[in-house]
This record gives structure tokens, C-alpha cells and sequence, in this order.
């Protein structure tokens, strides 16, 4: 696929010409960016192999084979995400920020007169598994085209008559109510044009605010085999929370060219649901110093996801300004995500020194929409076209001095994108520092997220704009504290 095409498939989501269910959700439920303690995001989450954290509930719950004792921890973090962009040579940026709950558990360690198996552990808790909290801004000149333009070449074939009577209400209908588009004189059939003479300069503007979260309520049970093999497996519920508004403009910098002077395209979308998946590994002590490890995640089988939207058009002209509203639409579907496969491997040497890696396997081209009233054909093509598999991994390590400690980490994420249409890469770094005695831990970590993708404005099967090109930050400050007993 190429970028011509990759404009019309971002376009969906973000011009108002398709509201829901489509590629673009299924890859923001799918990557999910879990969070955990202090110790393990400080570590890259490099945590397959090491075990004895409570965040390996998520990622690989034989890791908590490994505790001897019960355990509560709790991680309050603070999270600000930013976006630099850059269009038609004019950069912008925004920000938003808020604090939540990255985890809190309890691990309950049983232990037995069996000489193989010695313990096990009961645990739960909640673990966050995304964070939708961003603003962007997106700002530039374009003398090439407008959303006009696109709205019009969305609109030929299709009957006037159909647009009066609101046949499309959430994009071309309401931009014909506006005076976006009008009937085109030099042509025969149903062809529209915009309202702009050829070369009106425009200034182009997009705004986007987005919260919300996914949270993973889970339940896991582990045990170990003669302290050599660790196998554990948890159940976990994920929801979903998602809100997003965003606000499109285009003010026309040439006043004489035209009577039009402004439009504004408000959309309103909200995303709520909840599933389950399951998650199996094993982790195995080689020697004392070497661990390997293994772990398969089910797919997230999300039945009861629901879509709520609505958007508004308005349009000013010398003397006139218009507006229309959309109904409000509603819609219920099912999800399922991709199945995930992570191996590990871990040195543990001198009881002092921790070097730790994780490589992890997901094809997003895997995952499906599906409902009883719609068939989700065109959707899940477009999610198997333009996904892929991707190879994931992570690193880290760890020094402690007596009760200290410092770590390190680094992952890197590869693009979900098929064929190189975007970019989508994804680095993480971070490092952290910690104080442990034998009942009460102490942790704290920063993480930082970097991600570039290119974004477009809108896009339609003969109009084409080229892409603002997105930077996505991510700063992650969290704090646990721990208590055995």
C-alpha cells in the first residue's frame, strides 16, 4: 500500500467520514502499554525471567511463583503525554497530563509441607494497561485543497435528493446543509465542488483532545516445582475508557478570493466496553544464575464494546454563516485482539547485579471486529492489509548496593504498519532507583516513550494532503511502595 492510500485510511477516523469500528480502534485497544511497579517500568519491563514483582501478572505470572512471602504494593504516577508536529513547514505542539494508579495488588504466598511443591500464591489487583491522556495541535497553509475539496469527491454519484434528506448525517449531508460543497455546473450526473476558487491560500487547523484509560482487574495463581520450574497462569478483565474531541478549522487567508471565510468541524466520539484474556507461562532456573522464561497471552475478547458519537458542521460566508448538527449515533460490536508469545532469558549474578531481556511477538493484522447486525467485512481487510507482525523487545538491569539499588532500562517496539505506510516505531527509556529490607520496599522510576507517525487531515479517493508529521512523547514518573509480610 502506498501513502496515497495510507491518507484515505488514517482519514477515516479523523474527518468525520466514518465515525467508529474501524482500523484505527482496533490498533489503539490492541497496543496496549502496560504499566506495573516502580522497579519493573524502571527496568524496561524486561521482567519475563526475574519474577517476584507483582507486575508480572500481566506479563508473566509464573514470576510469581517465585515470591516466599505474601506482599501488598500500590504505584501512583504521574503521566504527561506531548505531541510536536509539523505541517506544511509550521511546527506546533501540546500537551495534557494527569496522575493515576499504574498498579495495586496483593500477592498471598501459601506455603506447604509438600518437599516439591513448597508454595503457592494467590494474587490480584489492577493493573493499568493504557493511558489515552494527550492534546495535539496541528497547524499550517494550504493553497493545494481543503476538506471541501474531499467532501466533494466523496459526494459524486450521489443524488441531491439524497443529501436533502440527510441520507449521510455525519459528514457529507451535514456539508452540504453548510455550503461546503454545491452542484457542479460543468458537469454531468451527480458532481459537486467546493466553494473555493483554484489556489485559496487556507490556514488549516486541528485540534485534538483525548482521556481516558485501560485498566486490567486481574487473578492469578502460581506455584513452583522443587524451586526450579515456576509456572503460573491469571485471568484478567479489562476496561475500556475512551473520549476524544476534536475540532477542525479552515479560515480563508485570501478575503477577496471568495465569500467563504471559516469552517469548523466538531467531533465528539466516546468508547467504553469490557473483556477478558488469559495468560499462561513458566519460568525455569537453570543454574543460579540463569533464568529462561516463556508466556502466552489469549487474545482480549472485548463482547460488550459500545461506540457513542456525534459532530457538528459550520460554515461562515460575508453576510451568512450556517451550522448542522448529526444525530447522535450509537453503536455495539465486539473486539478481539491479537494473541501475544514472549520469551526471556536472565543472568543473576552475586546476588547484586541483574541484566535481564524480553523479546515479544504480536501480529496486529490478527485482530477482528465483529457484530450481529454488521459483518465487519471492509473493516477487518483493512486491519489485515495494513497490519503486520511485529517483534518487540526489551532490556534491563539492575545493581544493588546492600538495601540500594539502581536501574536501567530500554524498549524498543517495532511499527504495526504493513508495507511501511507509516512509521509507528516505538523507544522507551528509562531508569529508577530503589530501598528494600527484609518487610518494606521503596521504589521509584522514570520512564520516557518516543513515537513518530505521520497524520492526516483528511483524504479521499482523488483529493490527497500531505501528512503532518507527528512526534508522541510520553513521561512516566511512579513511586510503589511495598510491604511483606
Amino acid at each position: 500500500m502506498n501513502k496515497i492510500a495510507l491518507s484515505i485510511f488514517l482519514a477515516i477516523l479523523t474527518t468525520g467520514m466514518l465515525y467508529s469500528q474501524n482500523e484505527v480502534d482496533a490498533l489503539r485497544y490492541a497496543r496496549t502499554v502496560p504499566g506495573g511497579t516502580a522497579r519493573y517500568m524502571s527496568m524496561g519491563g524486561a521482567f519475563g525471567s526475574l519474577g517476584a514483582d507483582f507486575s508480572t501478572i500481566s506479563s508473566n505470572p509464573a514470576g510469581l511463583g517465585l515470591y516466599k512471602k505474601s506482599e501488598f504494593t500500590i504505584t501512583p504516577a504521574f503521566y504527561m503525554g506531548s505531541t510536536k508536529s509539523e505541517y506544511n513547514g509550521n511546527s506546533t505542539d501540546d500537551s495534557q497530563s494527569n496522575f493515576n494508579l499504574s498498579d495495586v495488588g496483593f500477592v498471598l504466598n501459601t506455603k506447604t509441607e509438600n518437599p516439591i511443591f513448597k508454595n503457592f500464591q494467590f494474587s490480584f489487583g489492577l493493573v493499568r494497561t493504557n493511558n489515552f491522556n494527550n492534546r495535539i495541535y496541528i497547524a499550517g497553509e494550504n493553497n493545494e485543497n481543503s476538506i471541501m475539496t474531499a467532501y466533494a469527491d466523496d459526494a459524486t454519484g450521489i443524488s441531491p435528493v439524497d443529501l436533502d434528506n440527510n441520507e449521510y448525517p455525519f459528514d457529507l449531508s451535514p456539508a452540504w446543509w453548510t455550503y461546503m460543497i454545491n452542484p457542479d455546473p460543468n458537469c454531468e450526473g451527480f458532481c459537486y465542488t467546493d466553494t473555493l476558487p483554484a489556489g485559496t491560500n487556507l490556514r488549516q487547523r486541528k485540534e485534538i483532545n483525548s482521556w481516558g484509560s485501560m485498566n486490567e482487574y486481574t487473578f492469578g495463581f502460581s506455584t513452583s516445582i522443587g524451586d526450579r520450574l515456576y509456572l503460573g497462569t491469571s485471568i484478567a478483565f479489562p476496561r475500556i475508557r475512551y473520549f476524544e474531541e476534536s475540532r477542525y478549522t479552515e479560515t480563508n487567508l485570501d478575503d477577496e478570493s471568495s465569500a467563504f471565510r471559516e469552517l469548523t468541524i466538531y467531533d465528539d466520539l466516546e468508547t467504553k466496553g469490557t473483556g477478558i484474556n488469559l495468560k499462561f507461562g513458566m519460568i525455569l532456573r537453570l543454574t543460579n544464575f540463569i533464568r529462561l522464561s516463556g508466556a502466552i497471552h489469549s487474545p482480549t475478547w472485548y463482547n460488550n464494546m459500545n461506540d457513542s458519537w456525534y459532530n457538528s458542521h459550520s460554515t461562515e460566508f460575508v453576510g451568512n454563516s450556517f451550522y448542522e448538527q448529526s444525530p447522535y449515533g450509537n453503536f455495539s460490536y465486539e473486539l478481539e485482539t491479537p494473541w501475544r508469545a514472549i520469551g526471556g532469558v536472565s543472568l543473576v549474578l552475586w546476588r547484586a547485579v541483574l541484566l535481564s531481556a524480553d523479546y515479544e511477538f504480536v501480529d496486529y493484522s490478527k485482530s477482528k471486529f465483529r457484530s450481529d447486525g454488521y459483518d465487519f467485512y471492509d473493516e477487518n481487510s483493512s486491519i489485515s492489509n495494513n497490519y503486520t507482525k511485529t517483534h518487540n523487545a526489551r532490556i534491563g538491569t539492575e545493581f544493588r548496593f546492600g538495601h540500594f539499588a539502581m536501574r536501567a532500562g530500554f524498549g524498543y517496539n517495532m511499527s504495526p504498519y504493513a508495507d511501511n505506510i507509516n512509521d509507528g516505531e516505538k523507544f522507551t527509556y528509562s531508569g529508577g532507583m530503589g530501598f528494600r529490607d527484609e518487610n518494606f520496599f521503596l521504589d521509584l522510576a522514570y520512564v520516557r516513550s518516543e513515537t513518530h507517525e505521520e497524520y492526516y487531515l483528511y483524504g479521499s479517493e482523488n483529493v490527497n494532503v500531505k501528512p503532518a508529521n507527528n512526534k508522541l512523547i510520553t513521561n512516566n514518573l511512579l513511586l510503589t511502595l511495598g510491604f511483606r509480610y
